[in-house]
């Protein structure tokens, strides 16, 4: 087997074991190897086609890269002596066509343009694959909305009742939060969709290339235009992992949920056993050890994202070698973020939800106290503060009943209660959980008409993103079979 093709004129082979492994990203770029291929073949394609290489050369060249295609690559390119994959890649191809062909693979480009396409070539299928399990998500949760329109439960605040809601608002919230996760994945994705591929080292090149041609080939939608930026910008790098951290911290708030529902004090929530831990020692425990571990990952993938921007803001243009350190920081965020999203997805697809516990306590901790006031205000023709004062007091002295408030009213406003018709009657009423949720009716709200509309609503923009989602599928699929087409006609 060939040495590492970049060494063998400038620089000779010895080094210490430490500096091959010090120096080497063959860890991290088993994460680009296919995408490599694919960037392979679309930079020969164009070479032949501009005459930069002959036909003869590239049908030889295009043969190998067909067979890594087709049947994966092989483990010995990413063997330790190689100080990378397109090393590794490009000494098998040499290996199996001589120098002569295959040493004219790497005309035109550097491998700071050939490692930034690459990258954003497994990206943007690690992108999409991502809107996928946020659709899921989202779509799991309008369903389990439409299911829990008048399941009560408590709202909190500084985790203390409030307000009575329904379990379909407290999930429709969520289904709203991860609808801006995919918005905002996706609106990162129109800037990872550009080509940087023909930027060379930072400078360009001087043959005839045609980058327009290669975008195409790989199905990007446009080229990325000043060759600096193309192998020095990582902003993208950066944007996607703070979406994802994001979108992980959404994860996390949901997990610190589940787990107090989950608990023996709250009782909202009974998760299934394939989502569970037991205890070593105790043999009664049920951990929910996935929605912990979860929260562990957001805090992995807030770190990349630290990781990642320290490792950038000191550069100077253009390429510099830290950058390879920011990959293992990429991939590790993605891996957390998609199947941290999937698990998700099961954990609620599969969990038990305690509606009697929650009607239970819905209405505990003067949680109606609210609409009482509203009561006071709308029907009784009271000032709001005011109405504020005397329940608050109402609350104080520890009962809300006529007589209650009655003695609040006077103490607080000098005003009688009764005298303004309000009876037991009415308080009853405006204390009850159901009339205080059918209340709040207006857009957005936990009435069932408010969340059916909303469901109605956020329905309609999933199946839009869904659309827009298989048009860039489509796009890409196209592409890269148009491309395999254009290869396999070259060496036919």
């Amino acid at each position: 087997m060939s040495k590492d093709p970049l060494r063998e004129g400038r620089l000779g082979d010895e080094r210490p074991a430490e500096v091959w492994e010090y120096l080497s990203s063959m860890q991290a770029d088993r994460n680009i190897g296919q995408a490599d291929i694919l960037v392979d073949i679309s930079h020969l394609l164009m070479l032949e086609k501009q005459e930069i290489v002959d036909r003869d050369s590239a049908k030889e060249i295009m043969k190998v890269l067909l067979d890594f295609h087709k049947n994966g690559l092989p483990d010995s390119v990413y063997d330790d002596k190689y100080e990378d994959i397109h090393a590794g890649i490009e000494a098998h191809i040499i290996d199996k066509t001589g120098i002569d062909k295959g040493g004219r693979l790497h005309v035109g480009r550097s491998r700071n343009d050939e490692v930034a396409t690459c990258v954003r070539v497994r990206l943007r299928n690690d992108i999409i694959e991502i809107l996928d399990e946020i659709l899921y998500l989202r779509s799991l949760l309008i369903r389990k909305s439409s299911e829990n329109k008048e399941t009560f439960m408590p709202g909190f605040t500084h985790l203390q009742h409030a307000q009575p809601t329904t379990l379909a608002h407290y999930f429709m919230n969520y289904e709203q939060a991860f609808g801006r996760d995919f918005e905002r994945l996706g609106d990162s994705y129109l800037r990872v969709d550009q080509c940087p591929l023909g930027a060379a080292a930072f400078a360009s090149t001087g043959y005839p290339i045609d980058r327009e041609y290669t975008a195409a080939l790989l199905g990007f939608s446009e080229v990325l235009e000043n060759s600096m930026d193309c192998v020095s910008g990582r902003d993208f790098c950066l944007e996607v992992i703070s979406d994802f951290s994001i979108a992980m911290t959404n994860l996390s708030r949901m997990c610190e949920e589940i787990i107090l529902w989950s608990s023996s004090f709250v009782r909202f929530v009974n998760l299934a056993d394939a989502y569970c831990s037991t205890s070593s020692i105790m043999p009664q425990k049920k951990n929910p050890d996935c929605a912990e571990i979860m929260r562990g990952k957001t805090a992995s993938v807030a770190g990349a994202l630290s990781a990642a921007i320290t490792l950038v803001k000191g550069l100077p243009m253009s390429y510099n070698r830290d950058m390879q350190d920011l990959w293992p920081h990429l991939w590790r965020a993605i891996s957390d973020t998609k199947l941290s999203l999937k698990i998700m997805t099961g954990m609620i697809e599969t969990a038990e939800y305690n509606k009697e516990r929650m009607e239970e306590e819905a209405g505990k901790g003067f949680a109606t106290a609210t609409e009482l006031a509203d009561v006071m205000v709308r029907e009784f023709g009271l000032p709001f503060r005011t109405a504020h004062g005397i329940v608050g007091r109402a609350v104080r002295l520890g009962k809300l009943d006529i007589d209650t408030l009655e003695e609040a009213a006077v103490e607080m406003a000098g005003i009688s209660l009764k005298g303004k018709g309000m009876d037991e009657k009415a308080v009853a009423r405006a204390l009850d959980v159901e009339f205080s949720v059918s209340e709040r009716a207006a857009t957005g709200g936990p009435a069932p008409v408010a969340v059916q509309k909303s469901i109605d609503r956020r329905s309609l923009a999933l199946e839009e993103d869904k659309e827009w989602l298989n048009d860039l599928k489509c796009r890409i699929e196209e592409s890269n079979d148009k491309m395999i087409k254009k290869a396999e006609e070259l060496i036919s």
